[in-house]
């Protein structure tokens, strides 16, 4: 609080230091990032002051009475600041704690446009939010599979007690794909393990692909799907 107050009325927590304040990133040591909208003569060395006058009033907000931005406004500055991997972290980290929701999150992106860092979100909320119809899933993933050497899997078996979407059972391969990362439940996913562990326990193979993984990284699905079926093929003839 001290820091902000430092840097005159209206100041407030932005980017890393707002992120660490929400608790979905880590602030810099010994580095405190303070937005203000006017002219800020030179600080002390913990502070890095950006002077932000464009920040419309609403895009600030207090949090355990400290000013801050707001969970959308921080989010798009944290995009400008983390790599990609950073960058997922913060976001499951704020959906985690309910610091925003991703569908909330998302639709905000869109009035946004042009904004730095809007891009870079939407991009990754988009590539882990796609969605595939089944059909859509069953035509580009059964290729893919043809190309590896694999024969053609039964569909929506019933194996161990759970609906599967692929299933090889002569591999005693089971394959699974996911949709909506961001938007699971801790009770979908804990379903999830337990299906997984399931699968584990009764000495299936079993793989998880997203469906941007099946679109847009074919190469990938190949290569797991090709070494994962040799080594089955191995084992089981």
């Amino acid at each position: 609080m001290g820091a902000v107050l430092a840097c005159g009325p209206g100041a407030f927590l932005t980017h890393l230091s707002a992120g660490a304040h929400y608790g979905i990133c880590e602030e810099r040591p010994g580095r405190i990032e303070a937005g203000v909208r006017v002219a800020y003569p030179v600080g002390p060395p913990v502070l890095r002051v950006r002077r932000r006058p464009s920040l419309p009033s609403e895009e600030v907000g207090t949090l355990d009475r400290i000013p801050i931005t707001s969970p959308v406004q921080t989010m798009i500055d944290l995009a400008t600041k983390l790599g990609p991997k950073g960058l997922a972290r913060a976001v499951n980290e704020a959906d985690k704690r309910d610091v925003i929701d991703v569908e909330t999150l998302r639709v905000e992106l869109d009035a946004r446009t042009g904004q730095p860092g809007v891009k870079v979100l939407r991009t990754l909320l988009d590539r882990d939010t796609f969605v595939l119809t089944e059909e859509e899933l069953e035509r580009l993933f059964l290729p893919l599979a043809r190309e590896v050497g694999l024969p053609l899997p039964k569909t929506k078996e019933i194996v161990n007690g759970y609906e599967v979407d692929f299933f090889w059972p002569e591999l005693r391969l089971v394959v699974e794909t996911d949709g909506l990362r961001y938007h699971r439940t801790p009770l979908a996913q804990a379903k999830d393990a337990r299906r997984d562990q399931t699968h584990t326990a009764a000495g299936y193979a079993r793989l998880r692909f997203s469906h941007h993984q099946v679109k847009y990284e074919s190469g990938h699905v190949k290569e797991i799907l090709g070494a994962t079926s040799a080594r089955l093929s191995r084992i089981h003839t």
